[in-house]
């Protein structure tokens, strides 16, 4: 069966024609561009997003023999935007996942910040849907319903007003083990739980698309993370990913318990089958390849490719990639970037290094608090996305984990997760290991650092790290 398979992301949206087994036989992308501002502002235009899902898929079937069976949608998750529920219409810019201006909602909600946890398992953060969707109804008057931009996406293609459980769990609204709205959530934002989509399966049959010219059934929805995660064949728990994009996001499957982290974590629905819930725990670097692209700004390197050609050789210089606020564990959203252990003697070599060391790091440090939560270490990482490509920032990351990291054959693991549930949706394939396919990792790199070494630079990243997390609540 083959199946088109969108990822709306945050950079562009790309879409594959994929057959069984997981063989891409025609691909296709369009950009997106998103506006940053001051005060922590990012957005996207929502009809850009849906254009460029129309563009893309379009692109590729039009280059397909073979008939196309069935579609699934893989969106960005926390992004969200107020729209007209008759007619489909935005009233404004979307906010990206990126925008941190709900900061205010979530020092506002402080003091229920444990019992949000306890209820969805999310931490109270602006890196969430709900404080935007607050933020939003406060700035924007009171018309049209304010949503996830899934549940307008969805609506804009096949008339389904729907979130699918794995995205609805990346809002601090839904009830993490019923997997249902929260009333007791929604009340604490403001929001009216009934004017929030119907949450579905990630294999549900939604309706049908006539985007792309003939019609197709919908029938694969996911947030973009986990449908990587499906992608990876991480179906047992303790099974992890990293995806390397815009930010760098590690889940490892929790199993079917609903999961709860001691280490500070976030607690979600990796995937709903058939109604059976699978659930995972969730770490965010915020900038990784915007990290990269800003250090190209700053005429620090000409080129992503010259991350391994760096050769920086001062140790005592330590980068922590928060240039749009701590994620996991340290929740510090108004923290900032910085390069600590500069002397005269530090290069440009040194600072490109450290920044490549710091993302490493920091995954380091979430890979570290899975393993606490799940009391066993991660035995090994699946990896993928763009900066893949860096085998110096590969080979840190190995370094610093003491596992080996195995590298995804594709840059594509969100559209191709995303497929499989539309295969397994449309009735293509009967289990998860049948509509993902085999696949075999492109490279595998182990470790080559001492654990004593690896153990003196996290330790000094994670001071430092800290450090940057406190001077931010200091300056409140």
């Amino acid at each position: 069966m083959n199946v088109l398979a969108i990822d709306q992301g945050t950079s562009s949206t790309k879409a594959l024609v994929v057959a069984t087994g997981g063989e891409v036989l025609s691909e296709s992308s369009a950009a997106v561009t998103p506006r940053s501002a001051a005060g922590g502002a990012v957005e996207q235009d929502p009809e850009e997003l849906f254009q460029s899902i129309v563009t893309a898929g379009r692109a590729a079937l039009a280059s397909v023999d073979g008939a196309v069976e069935a579609v699934g949608v893989a969106n960005q998750g926390e992004t969200v935007l107020r729209w007209d529920l008759q007619n489909g219409r935005p009233f404004g810019p979307a906010l990206s996942w990126q925008d941190r201006r709900a900061v205010s909602v979530t020092r506002e909600l402080g003091d229920h910040a444990e019992r949000l946890t306890e209820l969805t398992g999310l931490p109270l953060d602006p890196y969430f849907a709900a404080p935007k969707m607050t933020w939003l109804a406060r700035e924007g008057g009171e018309e049209g319903v304010i949503t996830t931009v899934d549940a307008w996406l969805n609506w804009r293609l096949a008339g389904a007003f729907v979130t699918d459980a794995a995205t609805a769990s990346r809002t601090l609204l839904m009830d993490l083990a019923g997997t249902t709205w929260s009333a007791e959530a929604c009340a604490l934002f403001g929001i009216d739980p009934g004017a929030q989509p119907q949450i579905v399966d990630c294999d549900a049959a939604v309706g049908e698309t006539g985007a792309f010219g003939k019609p197709l059934p919908v029938t694969g929805l996911a947030v973009d993370q986990q449908a990587a995660l499906f992608a990876e064949s991480c179906f047992e728990a303790g099974q992890a990913k990293c995806t390397y994009g815009t930010g760098a996001f590690i889940l490892a499957n929790a199993g079917e318990r609903v999961a709860r982290s001691r280490s500070r974590l976030a607690a979600c629905v990796a995937w709903r089958l058939k109604g059976a819930t699978t659930y995972c725990l969730d770490g965010q670097a915020y900038s990784a390849g915007s990290a990269v692209s800003w250090l190209r700004e700053l005429e620090l390197i000409d080129e992503a490719a010259d991350l391994d050609r760096s050769g920086g050789e001062d140790e005592e210089v330590v980068f922590v990639p928060s240039l749009a606020g701590l994620g996991a564990p340290f929740w510090a959203p108004e923290a900032r970037g910085a390069w600590l252990g500069l002397s005269l003697a530090t290069h440009r070599e040194d600072l490109v290094r450290a920044v490549v060391s710091g993302i490493a790091a920091q995954v380091a440090t979430l890979a570290r608090a899975m393993g606490e939560d799940a009391s066993r270490p991660l035995e090994r990482l699946r990896v993928d996305g763009g900066l893949t490509r860096s085998s110096t920032l590969m080979q840190a990351q190995a370094d610093l984990l003491q596992v080996p990291v195995e590298l995804y054959p594709s840059a594509d693991a969100t559209a191709l997760g995303v497929g499989a549930l539309a295969r397994l949706g449309a009735g293509g394939a009967n289990t998860p290991v049948e509509a993902v396919g085999s696949w075999a990792p492109a490279a595998v790199f182990e470790p080559r650092m001492s654990s004593a070494e690896a153990e003196d630079r996290l330790a000094r990243w994670q001071a430092a790290a800290l450090a940057l997390a406190e001077l931010s609540r200091a300056q409140r």
